[in-house]
């Protein structure tokens, strides 16, 4: 059986990054990321990471599927959907809702990278 530990997003700015992921999204900050010469940080989303990776990115930021659920994208759940959204809404973040009629949205980071927030109340 296989589980995941992380993902890793590559960022153009990990500062930039660390706003959008610590600030609007309340992932915290992990410090035992090592020294590994270039920029990042690894956030904890339950017990599983996300680590960010300030390096030059390969792939296109821009012409990318307007719905990122037709991108690859990370999955993660969240206890209350409405309130997720108001915070995205705050922070001038464009979402779309899941087109499976699932109380799900998609949105992406300041990078381009598709993530998706799928309601899953406790």
């Amino acid at each position: 059986m296989y589980t995941i530990l992380h993902v890793s997003f590559i960022v153009k700015d990990a500062g930039r990054a660390l706003a959008f992921y610590g600030d609007v999204l309340a992932m915290p900050v992990n410090n035992e990321r090592p020294d590994l010469g270039y920029p990042g940080a690894w956030l904890q989303c339950g017990d599983q990471q996300i680590h960010l990776l300030e390096l030059p990115n390969p792939d296109p930021v821009t012409g990318r599927p307007e719905h990122g659920g037709r991108d690859r994208h990370a999955a993660f759940s969240v206890e209350a959907l409405n309130k997720l959204m108001d915070k995205l809404d705050n922070a001038g973040v464009v979402y779309t809702l899941s087109k499976s009629g699932r109380r799900a949205l998609f949105c992406r980071d300041p990078d381009g990278n598709a993530l998706e927030f799928i309601e899953t109340p406790s």
